[in-house]
């Protein structure tokens, strides 16, 4: 089963300072039939204004991953971590039993865009941690990255469930697969660009997700940067 999901019927929310696209259900858009696809519940694409961001406030329970598209973001939390983010950064906070943090635009003279990603973590309670790694161009060009794992495999981010993701970035014949073994499931972001996967031709903020098949296959990209979930059928949450 491939389920195509464009891009314009995702929520959408302009604050001025804030303009957000929601995958799935978040905030004032509610969609029962977007709550979320197995542990994978929000993908936001953010773009926030210079001087605009995410004043202090809590999360408990779940694993947020920051991916910087374009310009620059400023994050703190309760933890003691500081630092900006950019593109091919990828920053992970398990918000656990509680955690505090605030987000802004690093940049007085351009607008940061970014994906803000939350999934559910295997257990609740744990404790709070963060982390963050830089993925350059050379790692992420015409193959699928590892960049979260539960097991930090090939140097990639550790998060506290069992899903894996791959980003990369696929332009003329560049081309790559990935196998999604039985009983699991699949999603297809793409952030950016033009990508044909799986016999479906995607734009920027469409999506497909997948179940019951055996690989993905991503080619004839125009500018594409992908984001590919290898997910559990179920969250497993205890």
């Amino acid at each position: 089963m491939i389920d195509y999901r464009p891009g314009r019927e995702r929520g959408h929310a302009n604050h001025g300072w804030l303009d957000s696209f929601h995958s799935f259900s978040f905030g004032g858009y509610h969609d029962p039939a977007r709550m979320g696809f197995g542990a994978l519940r929000v993908i936001n694409e953010d773009r926030v204004e210079p001087g605009g961001g995410f004043a202090p406030h809590g999360h408990r329970d779940m694993e947020i991953v920051s991916y910087v598209l374009e310009g620059a973001l400023a994050h703190r939390d309760s933890l003691g971590n500081g630092s900006v983010i950019r593109p091919g950064d990828v920053q992970r906070m398990s918000a656990g039993r509680g955690v505090v943090h605030s987000e802004y635009n690093a940049d007085p003279g351009a607008r940061v865009h970014f994906l803000q990603i939350w999934i559910e973590p295997a257990q609740r309670g744990i404790e709070p941690g963060y982390e963050q790694r830089h993925f350059d161009v050379a790692a992420r060009r015409g193959r699928l990255a590892l960049v979260a794992s539960p097991d930090a495999a090939e140097g990639s981010l550790r998060i506290h469930q069992d899903a894996r993701l791959h980003a990369g970035l696929f332009d003329g014949d560049e081309a790559a697969s990935l196998p999604i073994a039985p009983g699991r499931r699949a999603y297809v972001h793409l952030a950016r660009g033009e990508l044909r996967v799986n016999g479906h031709t995607l734009a920027a903020g469409d999506a497909l997700a997948l179940e019951g098949e055996s690989r993905i296959d991503l080619a004839l990209g125009r500018g594409a940067e992908a984001l590919v979930f290898d997910l559990p059928l179920s969250s497993g949450a205890s």
